[in-house]
């Protein structure tokens, strides 16, 4: 899926450069029918042009009809018609099984004519005005999925801009000076793109071209790029009368454009500048769309990287081939060679996958855990900071080296998050060291006859050397109850007696055994001490 994506991509790269250079009409059309039927792998690809009385074919590709080719459709009348009057894109995969379109003889005939099933159409838009419909169709059922429509609107953006250019270009030759600057500028944008610019270079482009500062943000409003402007993100409302209108709109004294692949928001192109004529506008809106561009590709590549680096989690955990895992980390910039600290989270893949990347690491999803590869020489460190970033339950281990250690401590970690969570520490970060006894005896390392020692050693060594039975008597003492007569009568001894015993079991562990957090302690080891024998 991510490559078909890629190829999609560079295929429309390649598009809106070909088109920025065309100059004549028709060669435009005929370039953007036949692309668009390339980059659906469409049966036919078509393109109607809209008057005042409707919408009327004007270049097809892979049409064997004469009667579709000379087809006019009415404002509403079938699909064609509906997106030329709602600018909407509309797409079915029966055309002649769907109720939403008006059905006429001569569009129906030229339809039936030409074998069509399933078609979809997108507005060509010049601003608000619509001057066109771009279809795509199959002569069998087919679904439109999303990216699909995305893709063929994205196509219809810089189709609409380059049939708008080259209409220009034969009917105002002689006063092109203003279109020239654009199409440079279009040029010169779409070529910082395929040349592999990011946001920076593409908005100091735009500011010199603009004579204005400018500012990149992405859908959520996070800055990507800035030039010669103020921090800050345009105001909802003004993104939302762009994004509604397809043009670029003023606000405070400066201009916002929204950047649109079809309906979705990709983000934002702010331009500090108060006044606008309308080459400039034109000029900032074209910008706009290179811009839509970069962040496809931007996106398209932050979807690969994640999945390789996804990839590498799982097969670093099923252990498979170190040396092999070790290079395929170094080629995207992550050394397993160096110290790394593992994290296991109940918090969501998307928020550690941003984690990862801010440091250099990897993330990636193990059954339902979703597990972190950090570089790091204190976990404890990592793990509070994780904890913070992410909001969730972290557990961590290491530092570790290499990818056999990070599998092995990839337990550790992810039995820290399950005691984290069974002991309500939910929100946190802890490492095995800082789970006490719980960490002890979970931890990949735990020793359980040096955790007893450490509990019930003075007990033990009193017992070798005077020959009493304090340990058995706290075993009978904790099986009664704590009942002092249930207990004697099982140790068949006097009451005082285990009265006396239990005076020594202060006197060797401390006055304070029987406070919960000791109590638990010393319970949990006579029981590990049963367990060893």
């Amino acid at each position: 899926m991510t490559r078909r994506r890629e190829a999609e991509l560079a295929a429309l790269f390649e598009t809106a450069s070909e088109l920025a250079g065309m100059r004549d009409p028709e060669a435009v059309l005929h370039s953007i029918v036949r692309r668009a039927r390339s980059l659906l792998n469409a049966d036919v690809a078509y393109l109607t042009m809209n008057d005042p009385d409707g919408t009327y074919m004007r270049m097809t590709d892979g049409s064997i009809s004469s009667l579709f080719q000379r087809v006019r459709l009415g404002l509403g009348e079938g699909l064609g018609g509906l997106v030329a009057q709602t600018a909407q894109p509309y797409a079915t995969s029966d055309y002649f099984a769907d109720a939403r379109f008006k059905h006429t003889n001569p569009i129906d005939s030229s339809v039936r004519e030409e074998g069509l099933v399933a078609i979809l159409g997108v507005p060509l838009k010049l601003g608000e005005r619509v001057i066109g419909v771009l279809y795509a169709a199959d002569r069998t059922t087919r679904e439109f999925p999303p990216e699909e429509v995305a893709l063929l609107s994205s196509l219809a953006d810089h189709a609409a801009i380059a049939i708008d250019t080259a209409s220009l270009f034969e009917t105002i030759r002689s006063h092109n000076l203003a279109m020239r600057r654009a199409e440079e500028a279009h040029d010169r944008l779409t070529d910082l793109v395929l040349r592999g610019g990011d946001a920076s270079s593409v908005a100091a482009a735009a500011a010199e071209l603009l004579g204005g500062g400018i500012a990149v943000h992405d859908e959520e409003g996070v800055e990507l790029a800035r030039v010669g402007m103020p921090e800050g993100a345009p105001p909802n409302a003004a993104v939302l009368r762009s994004r509604t209108t397809g043009r670029a709109v003023p606000y405070d004294g400066s201009w916002v454009c929204a950047v649109l692949a079809g309906r979705e928001l990709l983000g934002t192109l702010t331009l500090a500048r108060p006044d606008l004529d309308d080459a400039d506008r034109r000029l900032f809106e074209r910008a706009s769309v290179v811009t839509a561009l970069l962040l496809l590709l931007r996106r398209t590549v932050a979807e690969a990287e994640n999945k390789v680096r996804g990839e590498l989690i799982t097969d670093i955990l099923h252990a498979r081939d170190p040396l092999g895992l070790i290079a395929r980390a170094r080629r995207i910039g992550v050394e397993l060679t160096d110290e790394h600290v593992v994290l296991v989270t109940d918090g969501s893949l998307a928020a550690a996958t941003h984690f990862a990347s801010a440091h250099r690491g990897l993330a990636g999803v193990w059954g339902t855990d979703v597990v972190l590869v950090v570089p790091g020489t204190s976990a404890t460190a990592v793990v509070d900071t994780a904890a913070a970033a992410l909001g969730a339950t972290v557990g961590g281990a290491g530092p570790v080296l290499g990818p056999g250690a990070v599998a092995t401590a990839f337990d550790e970690a992810r039995r820290c998050l399950r005691a984290l969570l069974v002991l309500g520490r939910e929100k946190s970060g802890a490492v095995m060291t800082d789970l006490g006894f719980v960490g002890v005896l979970l931890g990949d390392r735990a020793d359980v006859t040096g955790y007893v020692r450490s509990v019930l050693g003075p007990l033990l060594d009193y017992d070798v050397r005077r020959g009493t039975e304090l340990v058995h008597t706290l075993q009978v003492y904790f099986a009664s109850g704590t009942n002092l007569t249930r207990a004697k009568d099982s140790l068949h001894v006097h009451v005082n007696t285990v009265v006396q015993r239990l005076d020594r079991v202060a006197s060797l562990l401390g006055e304070d055994w029987q406070s919960p957090e000791r109590l638990l302690e010393v319970q949990l080891a006579l029981r590990l001490l049963r367990v060893l024998g």
